[in-house]
């Protein structure tokens, strides 16, 4: 089987209980997770995790990966240290390449002008309006949100589990039945949906 890369941006302030889902269960199915960051040098977490990563920015390309995930960090908020990040995701979509963006990471891709005409969601329609961006009126108000294209995946700061059920879906990792059974069973914590996913 050939392993697929998955690219995950960590970067100080990384918000890490945000992808946890995600890349646990894409591990298991086939896909390397590398973690990218601005440099080599190690980035803390918000959690106090020390995170060495594997690549830096400047070194990633769409070609080489399936997916690159953004997540939440203070840093979205309080700097432009982040930009670069934004401006990689924007490289990634207009190579066809999908991206997951949690939390802060959706007022970066908002800033950057990647949701002023995709389908999107983040914590609020209101947190998103103050950054300024044009794309108000493809908000939906749903836990996550693929847009029209099947590129970028968005998602609320409290929706890490839903956020995995649509990388899992854009990449084929799990589909129908067993998709939903997997969000069953992690969301809503419902043991009935442990019968589907072992059959």
């Amino acid at each position: 089987m050939t392993v697929k890369t998955v690219h995950l941006a960590v970067y100080n302030t990384f918000a890490d209980w945000e992808t946890g889902h995600t890349t646990a269960f894409l591990t298991q199915n086939g896909y390397a997770v590398r973690t990218v960051a601005a440099s080599l040098a190690p980035v803390t977490t918000m959690g106090g995790v020390r995170v060495q990563p594997d690549l830096a920015l400047d070194d990633v390309r769409p070609e080489d990966s399936a997916l690159l995930i953004l997540t939440g960090a203070s840093l979205w908020d309080t700097s432009d240290d982040l930009a670069p990040f934004a401006r990689t995701a924007r490289s990634f979509l207009d190579a066809g390449v999908p991206v997951a963006a949690i939390c802060g990471a959706t007022a970066g891709l908002a800033r950057e002008g990647l949701l002023d005409t995709r389908a999107h969601t983040s914590a609020v329609s209101f947190y998103l309006a103050a950054t300024g961006y044009k794309g108000g009126d493809h908000y939906r108000d749903a836990d996550a949100v693929t847009d029209e294209d099947g590129l970028l995946i968005t998602a609320g700061p409290t929706e890490p589990v839903a956020l995995a059920r649509e990388v899992f879906a854009r990449l084929g990792v799990y589909e129908g039945e067993k998709l939903d059974a997997w969000y069953r069973l992690f969301h809503d914590s419902d043991a009935s949906a442990l019968e589907v996913l072992e059959s």
